[in-house]
């Protein structure tokens, strides 16, 4: 796949939910992440840690996630203080949660079929890699804001490889447990992670398109 500009990137860029098992090539790990590298932060400080699964190390992971989740074991997050969403925002997720229903085929009210969906978050959808973002327990809300930076231009550079990529705010449901498996110091926090790896297009979640809100409703000008 040729390389994409900026503007191409940025549309291009999409949730993939369903993986090959292929590996992507370490040569291309480091080009993506070293990309990453140039994202901007406040005073230059680059707070963001990432913590890269594969492998084996990756399916002891994936297996603990799906456990918990399918004995529906409390989630213990470095970070708490989930927002209430309201209003047309609220819309916006149940739409977004059908366009994806809708693309696999579940009706909204097959709630057996809904939790299986569910569970695939924690399966990681089958990717040969996921990615932990975080940063060190020193840093606060404006660490976090960087970190956001940082994910989003290693997405963009994913996409511009031929990588997919899945945001996953599950990822931080269980922290001490990614920090037992791949030995992090106790010190760096996880705040969500990202599966990627090369999109398997016969996976039916694959097919699903969100829209974005008008610019008008995000956006005002002044002067």
């Amino acid at each position: 796949m040729a390389d994409l500009s900026v503007l191409e990137g940025i549309r291009a860029r999409r949730s993939v939910r369903g993986f090959l098992p292929d590996r992507v090539p370490q040569e291309v790990l480091d080009e993506v992440f070293g990309l990453a590298q140039w994202s901007p932060s406040g005073t230059n400080i680059q707070p963001w840690q990432t913590f890269v699964a594969s492998g084996e190390p990756l399916h002891t992971l994936r297996a603990e996630f799906t456990r918990r989740a399918r004995e529906k074991v409390p989630p213990t997050p470095d970070y708490t203080g989930k927002s209430a969403v309201i209003a047309h925002w609220k819309d916006r997720r149940r739409d977004c949660a059908k366009v994806l229903y809708d693309a696999m085929g579940i009706d909204w009210e097959d709630k057996a079929g809904r939790a299986a969906a569910g569970l695939r978050n924690f399966e990681m959808f089958d990717a040969p890699h996921v990615a932990f973002l975080g940063m060190h327990e020193n840093f606060g809300m404006g660490g976090a804001w960087d970190v956001g930076m940082y994910a989003q231009t290693l997405m963009l550079a994913m996409t511009a490889r031929g990588i997919g990529s899945c945001a996953q705010g599950t990822m931080a449901h269980y922290p001490d447990l990614v920090r037992e498996t791949l030995g992090i110091d106790p010190s760096f926090k996880i705040l969500f992670g990202i599966s990627f790896g090369y999109e398997d297009t016969s996976v039916a979640a694959n097919e699903a398109r969100t829209e974005r809100a008008p610019l008008a409703d995000a956006v005002s000008f002044y002067g």
